[in-house]
């Protein structure tokens, strides 16, 4: 479960790093004690947002699961978009550009 936070946290940090003049044109966040939501939007069009709910509170099966997705503008000047998911499963990434096994 932390493992899970930690790669969205480093996602946030990627998405953000590079363009140091890029102006944040929304930040949107709610936290509650078993949920969270948040949504990103830079002017150097990058989009975060994510959401993360608790399951199975109390159990041995507690987890949380979250869903979000993420886009950017590639050097090459198409938007790439990534739509995931994190659960109990692992970390199950989609987009056009994602090779499929």
């Amino acid at each position: 479960m932390k493992f899970v936070i930690v790669l969205a946290a480093l996602f946030a940090c990627a998405l953000a790093a590079p363009n140091r003049d890029a102006e944040t044109l929304r930040y949107d966040s709610n936290v509650e004690p078993h949920n969270y939501n948040f949504a990103v939007q830079t002017s150097d069009g990058k989009s975060f947002q994510e959401e993360g709910q608790l399951k199975n509170i109390g159990t041995d099966d507690e987890a949380i699961s979250v869903h979000g997705s993420y886009s950017y503008v590639g050097d090459d000047g198409v938007t790439y978009q990534v739509n995931y998911v994190a659960d109990e499963n692992g970390f199950q990434p989609q987009g056009a550009h994602i090779p499929v096994a």
